[in-house]
């Protein structure tokens, strides 16, 4: 980075267009996580942004160099991976150690060999299990939904298309299950229209007894709002194409072999498994992280199918039902590695030229 002239005022933020597109590209993402889950939403990406920025000032001015904006998208990317109910506490602890850990001990923008933002959640998710499994909520429904809210859980009573759960208020009272788990343990599958939209809630018979049927993280909720974004973002040419799409074509691939031809009956068929958990916010948000991903073409290809197949195999054989943060971060590990096994079969590739 260049030293700025004496006497001219140090910039404190590197503006990067780039970045900037993409916290447009995740807009309507935060809008549709307000709108299914109250102002909670925002007051966590806020809690989460102020943390990260700090974390980032403090590593960057030991550098002499300015903040990021590509810390915003960290931080926005961070928090809308987070239930809507996590103590505050626990984002800015994860925060901390995803701009810390996931970006500014290898020496800042530029120089991380994996996603921040999934290291951050990585990390809240082995530290706070039951915060980040077990207390999800269900998404509001009808107008003007989240918007007249702050949170579900600070409603006084339940709303009217919960109250059949024994009448009482049913995140005290009934266990919740997200779709991904209300199908894989009680055989319940989420309409996939509901899962496209992002309205998910209400209550099921479940195995021993009515279940709340709860919503995902803020950002996953809604496929259509992600969808609008990655619209954005190819549209814009912010986003590698072959990075959005490799992870979908290696989870159609797994579902094929394992639900289609196998028949194994814990794999969801592929609706349901598109539509359903992170997998596509992951796809359009977490993987096209350039910084951490190949650069080669065919291995851009390997990296996302890698990720893809790997996220419904590891929903199958993994104790918890998500796996998408796991499997990126498998597939930052071994990205490397692919841009340089596909380099050295280019070079073996190349004919070779003899001097006359």
């Amino acid at each position: 980075m260049a030293e700025q002239s004496p006497g001219k005022p140090r910039k404190w933020l590197l503006k990067q267009p780039v970045m900037l597109r993409v916290l447009h590209a995740l807009a309507p993402v935060l809008v549709a996580g307000v709108y299914f889950f109250g102002w909670r939403v925002a007051a966590l990406l806020a809690a989460s942004t102020a943390g990260g920025l700090a974390m980032e000032w403090v590593m960057a001015r030991r550098r002499k160099a300015p903040v990021s904006t590509a810390c915003f998208v960290t931080c926005a990317l961070y928090a809308l991976s987070l239930p809507s109910t996590m103590p505050f506490w626990q984002a800015l602890v994860g925060i901390v150690v995803a701009i810390l850990f996931g970006k500014e001990v290898y020496g800042g923008f530029g120089r991380n060999w994996c996603n921040p933002a999934i290291v951050g959640r990585a990390f809240v998710y082995v530290c706070f299990p039951v915060e980040m499994t077990g207390s999800f909520v269900p998404a509001f429904r009808g107008w003007p939904g989240g918007f007249g809210h702050w949170s579900l859980e600070s409603l006084a009573r339940a709303p009217d298309w919960l109250a059949s759960a024994a009448g009482k208020w049913p995140v005290d009272a009934v266990t919740a299950a997200t779709p991904m788990w209300a199908l894989r343990d009680h055989g319940y599958g989420t309409p996939v229209l509901d899962l496209f939209l992002g309205n998910i809630g209400g209550t099921f018979r479940g195995e021993f007894g009515e279940k709340v049927l709860a919503a995902g993280s803020c950002g996953e909720v809604s496929a259509l709002a992600i969808l609008i974004g990655a619209a954005y973002l190819l549209a814009t040419r912010t986003a590698n194409w072959r990075l959005m799409a490799g992870p979908f074509v290696g989870a159609v691939a797994a579902c094929l072999l394992f639900h289609d031809i196998a028949g194994v009956a814990a794999v969801p068929p592929l609706p349901f498994t598109l539509f359903s958990g992170a997998l596509m916010y992951g796809a359009v948000f977490m993987v096209t992280e350039p910084i951490s991903a190949p650069r080669k073409k065919p291995a851009i290809w390997m990296y996302g199918v890698f990720i893809g197949f790997m996220i419904v195999f590891l929903r199958w054989k993994a104790q918890f039902a998500g796996a998408v943060g796991f499997a990126i971060l498998l597939g930052n590990t071994i990205g490397p590695t692919l841009d340089l096994a596909v380099g050295a079969w280019q070079e073996r590739k190349r004919p070779v030229t003899r001097d006359a």
